[in-house]
Order: C-alpha cells, then structure tokens, then sequence
C-alpha cells in the first residue's frame, strides 16, 4: 500500500512541475521612481532615490532598500521595499511605513499621510539625479 501511495505522490510531483510556471529571475535595479502628492496645495511630483538613500519629500523622508522589476518577457511586476519616516513638528523621527510598495498597484500599499502620499511609480536603471556622496 506505501508503494503505490509514494508513485501516486511522485506522479501527482511530477504534473505540478509541468503545470507550474517557471519562476522568472527577478531584476534589481540601483534606483526607485515615486510619484508624491501634497493635498494641501494639490501639488504632484515625481522623484527619483538611489538604494539606501533618503529623499525628503515634504515632511516625509523616503528611503527605497530594494527595488524589482520582472524581466520584459514577463507580465509586469515592479516592487519596492521602502521605509518612510515622518519629521514632525516637534522635530521628532516618526517611522510611519515599512514594507513593500507595488508599481503595478499604487493603492495598496501607498504611504497615506494627512498631508502626503507616495507610491512608488516604477524601478529605473539610471536616473539624472546625481549619486548620493559616499564617505
């Protein structure tokens, strides 16, 4: 009885193998497009940020950690793993996001703040924004 139940679990491995796709090398990129709003004055603007490096946009400071895109024969699937902190008015750090940001999906995981939201708009290799300086 083993026997047959043990083939009857390789067969069944074997169909998913064929049925499953191929997963898709993913490819990283050194810069992360955002798209930001200030609802206070209805102002949109996009803006670039290398990995690890910290972009103030208002009172929010974003910093992408990685950035993926899919390859271009695959359907697209851009993602980002983002800190946002928040300055406030009493000068203070506030982490008010962490966690991955989805191109494809701008609403669902966009830092919605009182005054701005970010999402992140896409992964680019190069950008005209100058690297950050390195010590």
């Amino acid at each position: 009885m083993k026997s047959a139940f043990a083939g009857i679990l390789t067969a069944l491995g074997s169909v998913l193998l064929v049925l499953s796709p191929a997963m898709a090398e993913r490819v990283q990129h050194p810069v992360a497009e955002f798209t930001g709003i200030d609802k206070i004055t209805g102002r949109i603007m996009s803006f670039d940020a290398y990995m690890d490096e910290t972009v103030q946009f208002g009172a929010l400071q974003v910093t992408p950690r990685v950035c993926y895109s899919s390859q271009d024969t695959e359907e697209p699937r851009t993602d980002a793993f983002v800190e946002v902190d928040e300055i406030t008015l009493d000068r203070e750090i506030r982490r008010i996001f962490t966690g991955w940001m989805l191109a494809e999906s701008p609403g669902l995981n966009a830092v919605e703040h009182a005054v701005y939201d970010v999402w992140l708009k896409g992964c680019k290799q190069e950008t005209d924004v100058p690297p950050p300086e390195t010590d």
